[in-house]
């Protein structure tokens, strides 16, 4: 992925690297999330790792980074006879893209924040510089 934002704004970039871009997930990750958006059913972490072809551990870890970002939903299912185990499902996209537009508008104004603190900055020395 690009670093620069001009580079960003330059790439091929496609609607799922908005979980790259937003909140740092792996490939990994993006793959979890397809897999667990294309179930008809939630899953759980020994399904999703067959399913992404990883041990379960490694599943878990990008599940949680999911979970966390809160791109998914954990759901326990408790055993008739004691015990539980848990399943996850995708999050709603309305509420995904909602808090997306959240962060980007937040993003924006903190551009605009140190864009207008450059500008102060470097057009006061210059000012100065020039009644020298």
């Amino acid at each position: 992925m690009p670093d620069s934002l001009s580079e960003q704004l330059q790439s091929d970039m496609q609607c799922e690297g908005l979980l790259e871009c937003f909140h740092g997930l792996k490939p990994l990750d993006r793959e979890c999330f397809s897999v667990l958006v294309e179930s008809d059913e939630p899953m759980t972490i020994d399904a999703v790792a067959e399913a992404v072809d990883r041990e379960r551990s490694t599943a878990y870890r990008s599940v949680q980074r999911l979970l966390q970002t809160g791109f998914i939903t954990k759901e326990q299912i408790n055993y008739d006879q004691g015990g539980y185990y848990h399943v996850y499902s995708p999050t709603d996209p309305e509420k995904i893209t909602s808090e997306m537009q959240r962060m980007l508008n937040d993003w924006y104004a903190k551009m605009g924040q140190l864009i207008q603190e450059f500008e102060e900055k470097y057009d006061h020395t210059e000012s100065a510089q020039a009644s020298s």
